[in-house]
């Protein structure tokens, strides 16, 4: 899976938000706020192929949670980014 083209996180008065940096993503009818965590994992993954394995690493690596949390978590980060459009398969399928 990867983050699709045109869409970028900016801290907005101490907000996360994914920007629409290209005609074809934007629609105005949602804002899409992300917590810390969730912006964190954006920016380690922003521009590869990544799959939940990969987001549960960066989730263990940066925040004191169990492995299989961690998994639990990274699927329902994925699935709800998906859900919103902002994701797509990658290369590799993943």
């Amino acid at each position: 899976m990867k983050i699709k083209e045109g869409f970028e996180v900016r801290n907005v008065c101490g907000e996360y938000v994914i920007v629409a940096t290209g005609r074809k993503n934007i629609d105005f009818s949602k804002i899409i706020y992300l917590n810390e965590s969730a912006a964190l994992v954006w920016n380690a993954v922003k521009g590869k192929d990544f799959t939940a394995d990969d987001v549960a690493d960066v989730l263990v690596e940066n925040y004191d949670v169990e492995r299989e949390e961690a998994y639990t978590d990274a699927q329902t980060l994925l699935s709800t980014w998906h859900e919103n459009g902002l994701t797509e398969m990658g290369v590799s399928g993943s």
